[in-house]
């Protein structure tokens, strides 16, 4: 892990490090940003370190014959394991809270570094951008300019029922933060009263709206800022706004829960597949060990890529690596206990 980290770090700096010298960043919060940039890269490829920790010193017990003469005095492979469960299970309990609580605290001290320093500028949400304020009322704007604060082609109804009792549509839309309103221009107002209706212009017409430019600015990696309780709420109330790009959301926050579970997978299965004495040592262990790795990453890459690009559900791209390996786990444990 402390090699992985200086390797992560020295490659991390060597593409920031103009950045650094232009903007003239102080040498205390580079120090600071990668204090917090640690626990961010280690989290992702912590099971990946468990694996080929256990493979690695199961290993060395396995050619010192050290497992042969447990076995043989009458220890069974079930009690054998019991460390490996215990330990593992320990390690998976740490890594959950810290996925869960500690990790995105860090990400949110290292991702307003990098807005501060190494982002140009914020970026708008994906354009003809709908929201839902409430359930009787709905925006709808075609683009934003979060640099001006000015939305294009924006829209404004009222439902009561299945009646439009109220709309207003404007050319154009800017945000006045001192007075916490929007400014409307071009704007036409329909108001339906039954079988009454009445139309009105506006050359330049101020509203107050429960909506502000936060609510359409996208913030990079954003889920990584949240802890898993303010993710919830993030998901809930997107969801109540009609949002529907929240795949990713949904993804990070089963990820958070499956990553700890494969560190318990994984390091069983190391343990099965270097008890055994091979010819070649601990090296063909560890090539086994990280042929697995490499096979397991992939396996979460693709399905992960289903769930954002096709219709794969968040939570079965998430889990489906875990229940495979789960799977080969159960066939190690039994090939390796007879």
């Amino acid at each position: 892990m402390l090699a992985f980290s200086a390797i992560a770090i020295v490659i991390d700096y060597t593409e920031k490090v103009e950045d650094f010298v232009n903007k003239k960043v102080p040498g205390s919060e580079i120090l600071l940003y990668f204090r917090n940039f640690i626990p961010y890269i280690l989290a992702l490829l912590f099971p990946i370190f468990i694996f080929v920790a256990v493979i690695f010193f199961t290993s060395r017990l396995a050619n010192r014959s050290e497992i042969v003469a447990m076995l043989s005095s009458g220890m069974s492979f079930k009690r054998f394991l019991r460390p490996y469960f215990i330990g593992s299970g320990i390690i998976s309990l740490v890594l959950l809270f810290a996925n869960h609580y500690i990790i995105p605290k860090a990400n949110k001290s290292r991702l307003q570094f990098e807005e501060k320093y190494l982002w140009n500028k914020s970026y708008s949400k994906d354009d003809n951008f709908h929201m839902r304020i409430n359930p009787k009322e709905y925006i709808y704007l075609q683009s934003y300019n979060p640099e001006s604060k000015t939305g294009y082609r924006f829209s404004y109804e009222r439902i009561e029922s299945t009646t439009i009792t109220k709309k207003i549509t404007a050319d154009r839309c800017v945000y006045d933060s001192v007075k916490k309103e929007w400014k409307l221009f071009d704007a036409i107002e329909r108001t339906n009263e039954g079988a009454k209706e009445t139309m009105n212009k506006f050359p330049l017409t101020s509203r107050k709206i429960n909506f502000s430019p936060s609510d359409l600015i996208e913030k990079r990696e954003q889920k990584q800022l949240m802890t898993s309780p303010e993710l919830n709420r993030f998901i809930k109330k997107e969801s109540e706004k009609g949002s529907e790009a929240l795949t990713e959301y949904y993804i990070e926050k089963y990820r958070r829960t499956a990553s700890p579970f494969s560190a318990f997978i994984l390091s069983i299965i190391g343990a099965c597949i270097a008890s055994r004495k091979v010819r070649g040592g601990s090296g063909i262990h560890l090539a086994i060990g990280l042929l697995i790795s490499a096979i397991y990453i992939l396996m979460m890459q693709f399905s992960t890529t289903f769930a954002i690009k096709g219709n794969l559900q968040p939570l079965i791209a998430v889990w489906l690596p875990n229940i495979i390996f789960g799977f080969v786990a159960i066939y190690f444990y039994r090939k390796y206990s007879r």
